[in-house]
């Protein structure tokens, strides 16, 4: 029988804090449809660290899970083609691994909590069999081994009664749960990165802070990286150590948490930003941003935000705004205009 291992172990070549993880350079992502060419994901590139939260935040259709998918590599081809200049882990570019190498990265590596448990986990399959699937497949145990490790993950993220309920099927959980059922499953192999696609979405704010605290408490003893993918800035405020802010597939501002929230830079941030609710100024109303996403079919030419931002002129429809440094600010923003909004 196989040596007791404790759960979710201190790797012994764990990363130190700083060193980089993940370098992702110039990530185009699209999909051929009837309706057309779908650009999901446009010259995006990102960096992660080790014991580093990013978060990428956007509305839905931004992009968002489509970055996380093709760092995955599990973006569907066909219909999706991936481009890159790179995806790199630890110094090694992904994209020229064999499959089966990626998939020994993938869930060893990196791992994916996915958005909705319900829809993400088997409803044939009993939870304790879909975790301990990742140790049948990956590290050779038995499904006697197997069942016990998920009993412990299952325990560690707070499931009550883990042993009884290790042989219920996904529809007898609660969506929180459930959606604790996929964290143990992300987390079976002490991965180094963890990417956590809507993590609290539909969840009550007290499960989402026990989630959010879970996946604090195992970033700060593994030193793992964290890519948080969302629309809720509350979250992203309480744990983020820098910001991708994205539409229409692309990046349009890039810099620390704490900067993006005390002076955003784009228009689309400030759009945002005066969307949410304070506790202060309660008889004001909320400014929301008009209109509405574009197709990413016939995505506008120029910035793909002109025609819903009220500062927009001609260069803003016919020129693309590519990430830049501007004075006084210490992030990147995609903006022909940043230096007049802000003064």
């Amino acid at each position: 029988m196989a040596d007791k291992v404790t759960v979710l172990d201190i790797r012994t070549e764990r990363p130190e804090v700083g060193e980089t993880l993940l370098e992702v350079e110039n990530l185009s992502v699209v999909f051929d449809t009837d309706a057309g060419v779908v650009k999901a994901v446009s010259d995006a590139s990102l960096t992660l660290a080790a014991g580093e939260t990013l978060a990428i935040i956007g509305e839905s259709g931004s992009g968002k899970s489509v970055t996380a998918q093709a760092i995955m590599g599990i973006v569907p081809t066909p219909p999706g083609k991936v481009t890159a200049t790179s995806i790199s882990y630890r110094g090694q570019n992904l994209e020229h691994l064999s499959e089966s190498d990626r998939r020994r990265v993938r869930g060893q590596e990196i791992s994916m909590i996915f958005q909705d448990p319900l829809t993400s986990l088997n409803p044939v399959y009993s939870v304790g069999f879909q975790i301990g699937e990742m140790f049948r497949v990956h590290r050779g145990l038995s499904r006697k081994e197997a069942k016990e490790r998920a009993i412990e993950l299952m325990e560690f993220v707070r499931i009550p009664e883990a042993r009884r309920r290790v042989g219920d099927f996904p529809h007898q959980f609660s969506g929180g749960m459930r959606q604790r059922v996929m964290i143990a499953m992300a987390l079976a192999l002490n991965p180094t990165i963890l990417i956590a696609d809507e993590p609290t979405t539909a969840l009550d704010v007290t499960v989402q802070a026990q989630i959010m605290e879970l996946l604090a408490d195992l970033q700060k003893q593994n030193n793992m990286g964290l890519i948080l993918i969302t629309h809720d800035l509350g979250v992203v405020a309480s744990v983020s150590d820098r910001i991708q802010l994205m539409y229409a597939g692309r990046i349009m501002e890039k810099g620390k948490a704490d900067d993006f929230y005390a002076s955003p830079a784009h228009p689309y941030a400030h759009g945002l930003m005066n969307s949410v609710p304070r506790l202060i100024g309660v008889d004001e109303r909320l400014v929301p941003i008009t209109g509405a996403p574009p197709s990413l079919v016939n995505v506008p030419s120029g910035c793909p935000f002109h025609p819903r931002c009220p500062h927009a002129v001609d260069r803003c429809r016919d020129e693309v705004a590519h990430l830049r440094r501007i004075e006084g600010f210490p992030g990147e923003v995609a903006c022909h205009r940043a230096e007049e909004i802000r003064d």
